[in-house]
């Protein structure tokens, strides 16, 4: 899947994640994703196949590099903590939707516990 639809999906499961609010602080060509305030995704939604950003524990994400010539060090992004995956269909969607699951529970894991228990409701 190297079209629109996957990044319509990556949206769709970003937009899915409880406390999920989509901005647009960059302008119109990147949806970013926050809960409580802090980003945990960034979609491109420039010319397709587009990309998203996503938080990353860094180990994972220097793993995550040499084992997908798509998944590159954040794009004006801390490039220790954050991969920009291209949406080209050559990471798993199971694999892709792993990796936004994990970047939005780094976010929440760094939240005050009154943050967290709000999400839960």
């Amino acid at each position: 899947m190297a079209d629109s639809s996957q990044r319509d999906r990556v949206i769709a499961e970003c937009a899915a994640k409880p406390g999920s609010v989509e901005d647009y602080p960059f302008g119109d060509e990147v949806a970013v994703f926050k809960v409580a305030g802090r980003m945990f995704a960034l979609v491109s939604l420039g010319p397709p196949p587009g990309g998203v950003s996503l938080k990353c524990d860094p180990d994972l994400a220097t793993d995550l590099r040499a084992r997908h010539a798509a998944i590159t060090p954040g794009y004006h992004l801390n490039k220790r903590h954050w991969n920009t995956v291209e949406l080209d269909g050559s990471v798993p969607d199971e694999e892709l939707l792993e990796l936004i699951d994990h970047s939005y529970e780094l976010v929440v894991a760094r939240l005050t516990r009154a943050q967290r228990n709000e999400l839960r409701t």
